[in-house]
């Protein structure tokens, strides 16, 4: 063992050498950089350790200060493994080194996921914003090519999120003194530096294809021919002048894109920063009057007020006693006076914790009392619909977007979109059920169990079972917890209250409305028109109909959570008990990922787990074929598979690994591709997984006409014709039968013949 001494600014290792040691931190810092992103190494620290299962180092290292460090040779893993037999408690300086950078990096995974997503959001909505323009004012749009290969959904690789958790907890167990029966065990460490090292080199590689995403996406503002979104928003804006209304639009697009370019400059073209160097000297602002100004000023101004001490207002109105609320404003003012509040030490962490409960249950104090409200005061109807607490935690300027939002929303139930208040008002007048708690059991299950137990007797449960408000307390308490933290995304950092710390793009761009889930689902239908369909017996017909099977569309429940998230959440495929009744899908109120391609995911999630209900036990049972079962089948045994080539089999042997050995996420994955890529005319899926599709999720006649020329998918849907046209046969001659014995003919075949007429 050695010891040196490294000048600031010094490279200690650069990606791709060799790793022949590692190196203990006795003094100083090492900044650490990874695609994308770094973080810093100190005293106590060990460079290498959390790469010691690769031949190569991946990350670079460099002194941010005069640093000494102790070198450990480290030939091989059994060269480390003697060390730690040696010298026990060196393994307990290595694990919680590596414990600590591996759980810095997983903290990155989400962050990372959202930037991709909210990046390629903005170049979509960029990019549509920039046809209708040209479009509005006859000019021939630019072209972009290949935007769909930049989809985050369709990278490789993903991170195990609960990692974050396990190695924080690690930390804490290491660091004690109950750690000395473990480090006795050269076995128990060295597996846990392997295992750790394995899910560091495989976290850095979800990053780094993240980043290479970010750099894909910022190609189509800034490239070498000038031809950019960048240079086309500024050629249009020069071409329209700065007094056209549009050309405000224009600007702050172009403000957005520089914002961007300077968060991350090495992702661009090198020429970007001159380029924006001459936009700034050669344009001027759009115009802007007085009077307009005057007026936004005295509405922001007004708004303001209104909102002024927000969180004496929710105290006061929510009604709990001074101990309460004085315990929560004590939080709120810990949490406010943070510097990082994503931050995992202990104490933040521990704070969270404390304000998330608390928060709870002043969600549920405030929706009782609105109950009989007569009005709701601004900062209120804030806190229910988006966890707005205070002004200060959310910022001047989102604090006001809040507001106007807030004033325009009214309770949309009639299109089956809800924000997660007008859903639990839903629940309390009796047009809803409470959902299915993380045991699977709905309300009237719980009940009974709570019985069975001796907890309440009869009378109790009958009495429960007719009382409104215990429904909506049985959903706070059993559903909005765990699907808040899911839909937020960031699990190990959650906090439902609303800061601006979480909001990564503008909120008004975010923010989801019915019109875009409308949008969104008839792009679904569009593609596989009847994933929202069930096969049902038409019993009031039943001595015309007999056992003839017709099918019902049963829309789903989208719940809008009020947090700034950037993930979706199926949480159950049928209310209750009931197989014909509507999923319930939860977002994020604020989305930070496209819609669309949410929606989409969470649909492969609810055609998953709605075979799975209806099949039953026997959901992988290929004797009775299904979705699940012929999709079980292909994955599990794919590598005897005549139909799949030898490429085919390794990429499908990657994509298991990558969806860790899920039949659920592979399916969903190429569910995605089915509507973004197969159902476009653009084959992605190997021959067997896109009969499987076809024959589950059929195309409609509209997109299965722009396959017709396609010879992969001519025999599918020459079949799939054959097939609707004799079920169409049997419900004309059924038809025919009725007409002729001056039957009238029941509403429920007009409709079943509609649903085939649309696979021909």
């Amino acid at each position: 063992m050695a010891g040196n001494t490294l000048e600031t600014g010094r490279q200690i290792f650069g990606v791709g050498e060799p790793l022949t040691s590692i190196h203990l931190i006795t003094k100083g810092s090492v900044l650490a950089e990874y695609p994308g992103g770094s973080y810093h190494l100190g005293k106590g620290d060990v460079i290498g350790i959390s790469e010691i299962c690769s031949e190569v180092h991946i990350l670079s290292y460099t002194a941010s200060e005069d640093t000494t460090i102790f070198t450990y040779s480290l030939n091989s893993l059994e060269m480390l493994g003697a060390l730690i037999r040696e010298h026990p408690d060196v393994s307990r300086l290595f694990l919680l080194s590596l414990f600590r950078q591996i759980t810095l990096l997983l903290e990155q995974i989400s962050i990372s996921e959202m930037n991709c997503a909210v990046m390629r959001q903005n170049m979509m909505e960029d990019y549509t914003r920039y046809n209708s323009l040209c479009s509005r004012y006859r000019m021939e749009p630019q072209v972009f090519e290949d935007l769909e290969s930049t989809d985050p959904r369709l990278i490789g690789e993903t991170a195990d999120l609960w990692l974050g958790s396990y190695y924080q907890g690690l930390q804490h167990v290491y660091a004690s003194q109950e750690a000395r029966a473990l480090l006795t065990d050269p076995g128990v460490s060295m597996g846990m530096l392997r295992k750790g090292s394995l899910d560091f080199i495989k976290t850095v590689n979800v990053l780094e294809e993240h980043y290479n995403l970010r750099t894909q996406i910022a190609q189509y503002y800034f490239n070498s021919t000038n031809n950019g979104l960048f240079d086309l928003y500024a050629a249009l804006y020069a071409q329209l002048g700065a007094s056209v209304e549009d050309s405000r639009t224009l600007y702050a697009g172009l403000e957005r894109m520089i914002r961007q370019y300077e968060e991350a400059p090495s992702m661009y073209d090198k020429q970007a920063a001159s380029r924006i160097h001459i936009f700034r000297q050669q344009s001027s602002r759009p115009v802007v009057t007085q009077k307009e100004e005057d007026r936004r000023e005295a509405m922001n101004a007004a708004i303001l007020a209104e909102l002024s001490g927000s969180l004496d207002t929710i105290l006061e109105f929510s009604g709990l006693g001074p101990e309460k609320a004085s315990l929560f404003r004590d939080l709120i003012d810990a949490y406010k006076a943070l510097e990082d509040r994503n931050s995992m030490e202990a104490p933040c962490a521990r704070l969270r914790r404390q304000l998330t409960e608390e928060f709870y249950l002043l969600y549920s104090a405030l929706f009782k009392r609105s109950l009989t409200a007569s009005a709701l005061p601004a900062p209120v109807r804030l806190f229910l619909y988006f966890g707005y607490v205070d002004e200060g935690l959310a910022g001047t300027e989102n604090s006001i977007t809040l507001y106007l939002l807030a004033s325009h929303i009214r309770d949309t139930g009639n299109f089956r979109v809800y924000t997660f208040y007008h859903w639990l008002l839903a629940i309390y007048n009796g047009k809803k059920i409470p959902g299915r708690n993380e045991f699977d059991e709905d309300f009237l299950d719980y009940l009974h169990k709570e019985k069975s137990k001796g907890r309440i007797t009869a009378s109790q449960m009958s009495s429960l079972e007719a009382d409104p408000m215990g429904k909506v307390d049985f959903e706070l308490k059993n559903v909005f917890p765990q699907v808040n933290k899911i839909t937020f995304g960031r699990i190990t950092t959650f906090c439902p209250v609303f800061t601006a710390d979480n909001v990564m793009k503008e909120l008004d761009s975010s923010y989801v409305t019915v019109t875009q889930i409308s949008k969104a689902l008839e792009t679904i239908k569009s593609i596989d028109y009847s994933a929202f369909y069930r096969e049902s017996m038409d019993y009031d017909h039943i001595n015309v109909m007999g056992k003839e099977l017709i099918h019902l569309e049963y829309l789903p429940d989208v719940i809008l959570m009020p947090n700034v998230g950037i993930r979706g959440s199926m949480w159950q495929e049928i209310e209750g008990k009931r197989r014909n009744s509507p999923a319930r899908m939860f977002l994020s109120i604020f989305h930070m990922e496209g819609i669309t391609t949410s929606l989409i995911r969470l649909t492969g999630e609810f055609r998953w787990e709605m075979c799975k209900r209806i099949q039953g036990s026997r959901w992988n049972d290929l004797s009775e074929r299904s979705l699940t079962s012929e999709y079980t089948d292909y994955i599990q045994f794919y590598r005897k598979n005549r139909d799949l080539s030898r490429e085919a089999k390794e990429k499908l042997r990657t994509s298991l690994q990558r969806a860790k050995n899920s039949f659920r996420e592979m399916f969903v994955r190429d569910y995605i591709v089915w509507i973004l890529f197969e159902g476009n005319g653009s084959p992605r899926l190997n021959k067997v997984a896109r009969k499987i599709l076809f024959t589950y999720c059929p195309f409609s006649s509209a997109a299965g006409d722009k396959l017709a020329q396609n010879p992969a998918y001519t025999e599918l849907l020459d079949r799939q014709k054959i097939l609707a046209g004799q079920k169409l046969h049997r419900l004309d001659m059924l038809t025919r039968k009725l007409s002729n014995s001056n039957i009238p003919i029941p509403e429920t075949i007009i409709a079943e013949k509609k649903f085939f007429e649309r696979k021909v």
